[in-house]
């Protein structure tokens, strides 16, 4: 075996944590490399072409207001921008954006290579390197040693994969790619326990087979809104998308072929996504449904391939090219590529720490799908929070862990760490109790300051934001001052809306506060002196519209934290606390939470647990004092 190159930070895997996680080390002053088994497929979209949707993009936007990359190669790539969710609340609005696939991966392989302090190298990590209780490296499958004062492992679906089409399998980390054998064993020699888990991903088919006639076309925001904070215009031509439906002939077909599907044959043994289930999945658990959803997605500007989300499966060629025949539109498709599931090895998350480093290997970083994720987005979150902590704990400087309410990230990690997961875990708005505060309008609000004190948000950038700040805050304080009289024309225009008149003078926070009243309203009849854009305008209304709900938030997250931040020390013996049964003693054990409001979120932990807890804890620190 040859020795190469000493590393600081070294990450396995270029997926779209791998990237992430680079990238970041690589940023904040750490000699980086990143391994992968093929450059060709570095960040490659693998399932769908897009990224963002329902809380999906909150993490992007947060990904972005922490200086990661995700949302500036999204917004060059991508070819049609939705916001979701606009007729509820604004904290479940959020982005989706569909991506030209080659351009996203070009976009980002050109991002790691300019990237200053960062190598990329072609090779499969078959080894760790553990000594004592600490990662010293890594071996490749050519037998090359090299060292690291940190690793970050980003596999993905690559930990002994296992593709399944109908009743033939065949190992692959992905499509026709090889697996990751080694690193599977040489996680479990250093003591990981380890599970299984399934994804899977429908056909593709060649778009000039598909009558779009007979399907709904569904189109972007014009203008497009943008994910990047940095970003000032999409310029990429804008494509739509197409809806259709399943029908009776589509679940005839399914069922009168259950027999040769891998996943009711009991073939498959790992435990698929419970939020995005395969069409067999769907036409069994849901038999009194008519119909299911088919979104078409174009792969890109230059290519005929459509992605068919909501047919994903594993049921043979000869059964999938039936299912796609019967559904309107499709009655001559012709299938590219065959959908396929895939069996992959993950880590129970619970072994991690808030910073993504192992509990029993010092300087091994874990993200994405090895963590039990589903997602770019959760997995990109995670390589850019275990990135940045490997390079923090190297340099000596405080980690950085995000907290419930500040950051859905936080919450993604929390739960991971705290809750483990025996399937895909996904994210959704449900899962943060303060998801009024955790709004995609204001990511930057809340996260760019901690980009830009870990020196991740360039200068460039953080002026940008502190002037769009002091344009929010003199525009809230302008509204809360200036007063209208009423009118005949303000009045007939308040008529319209539906709302009533003003009989008196009002100011115009108190106008806006209205549910009638938009901003563009105000700027109608009372125009601020600055130049304020679409984006600093919707926080503006927001903060004045649900001002009381969000105080009533932040005030609630404040008392939490006074009980949630007391810390546990380090090696607390559980055994010596009266009280507890020993199912939550070991749980207690298993998970070693860091701070009592952790250990409040553990599943089976009771209140009264965690009131005995608490009152253990502050006895031990007065023994201490």
């Amino acid at each position: 075996m040859s020795k190469e190159q000493d590393y600081d930070v070294i990450v396995v895997g270029a997926g779209h944590a791998g990237c992430e996680a680079a990238l970041a080390a690589a940023r904040l002053g750490m000699n980086t490399c990143l391994f992968t088994m093929n450059l060709d497929t570095i960040a490659q979209l693998s399932c769908n072409p897009a990224i963002g949707g329902l809380a999906k993009g909150h993490l992007v936007r947060e990904i972005d207001a922490l200086g990661g990359q995700m949302a500036v190669v999204t917004d060059k790539s991508g070819i049609q921008f939705r916001m979701l969710n606009l007729s509820k609340g604004p904290a479940v609005w959020s982005l989706r954006a569909q991506a030209d696939r080659v351009q996203y991966r070009t976009h980002m392989k050109q991002s790691l290579e300019s990237q200053q302090g960062l190598s990329v190298k072609q090779d499969s990590v078959e080894k760790l390197i553990v000594e004592g209780s600490a990662v010293k490296g890594i071996i490749t499958g050519l037998g090359l040693r090299y060292n690291a004062k940190a690793v970050v492992i980003t596999t993905g679906t690559f930990l002994n994969g296992l593709i399944h089409i109908g009743l033939e399998t065949f190992p692959a980390g992905r499509a026709w790619e090889f697996p990751s054998v080694g690193l599977s064993a040489s996680l479990r020699e250093a003591g990981f326990s380890m599970g299984r888990l399934k994804t899977g991903t429908p056909p593709r088919i060649d778009a000039r087979t598909i009558d779009f006639s007979k399907t709904t076309a569904q189109f972007g925001d014009d203008p497009a809104v943008p994910f990047s904070h940095s970003t000032e215009k999409i310029i990429n031509q804008q494509l739509p998308c197409y809806i259709t439906y399943t029908n009776a002939a589509t679940h005839k077909a399914i069922m009168d072929n259950l027999d040769r599907s891998p996943l009711y044959s009991k073939k498959i043994q790992g435990i698929g996504p419970r939020y995005c289930p395969s069409i067999e999945d769907k036409v069994v658990r849901f038999a009194d449904k008519e119909r299911h959803q088919v979104f078409l997605e174009p792969e890109g500007l230059n290519t005929a391939e459509y992605y068919a989300n909501g047919i994903s499966t594993s049921l043979p060629v000869d059964v999938q090219q039936k299912i796609v025949n019967s559904i309107p539109g499709l009655e001559e498709a012709f299938i590219m590529r065959p959908a396929y599931a895939i069996e992959y090895d993950f880590v129970y998350p619970t072994q991690l720490r808030h910073t993504l480093e192992s509990k029993t290997v010092q300087g091994l970083y874990m993200a994405g799908q090895i963590n039990g994720t589903s997602g770019y987005e959760e997995a990109a979150s995670l390589g850019l929070m275990a990135g940045i902590n490997a390079a923090l704990k190297i340099k000596n400087e405080p980690e950085l862990v995000l907290a419930r309410d500040e950051a859905y990230i936080g919450v993604l990690i929390d739960d991971l760490v705290t809750k483990g997961t025996k399937e895909p875990y996904r994210m959704f708005t449900s899962r943060a109790e303060y998801r009024l505060l955790l709004r995609h309008d204001n990511a930057d609000f809340r996260l760019m300051k901690k980009g830009r004190s870990i020196g991740l948000v360039t200068e460039e950038a953080y002026s940008r934001f502190e002037a769009k700040k002091e344009i929010v805050n003199t525009e809230i304080q302008r509204l809360r001052k200036v007063r209208v009289k009423p009118s005949a024309e303000l009045n007939a225009a308040l008529s319209e809306l539906g709302t009533t008149a003003i009989p008196e003078d009002i100011t115009l926070e108190k106008l806006l506060k209205r549910p009638e009243i938009g901003y563009a309203f105000i700027k109608k009849f009372s125009p601020s002196d600055i130049r304020i854009e679409d984006s600093a305008a919707r926080l503006i209304e927001i903060n004045i519209k649900y001002e009381g709900y969000i105080q009533k938030q932040i005030e609630t997250a404040e008392r939490m934290k006074k009980v949630e931040s007391k810390k546990i020390p380090a090696g607390f013996d559980y055994s010596s606390m009266p009280g507890l049964s020993t199912e939550v003693r070991q749980k207690l054990v298993e998970v070693q939470p860091e701070t009592i409001g952790q250990a409040s979120r553990i599943p089976g932990i009771t209140p009264a647990a965690v009131a005995i807890l608490l009152v253990s804890v502050e006895k031990l620190c007065r023994s201490r004092q």
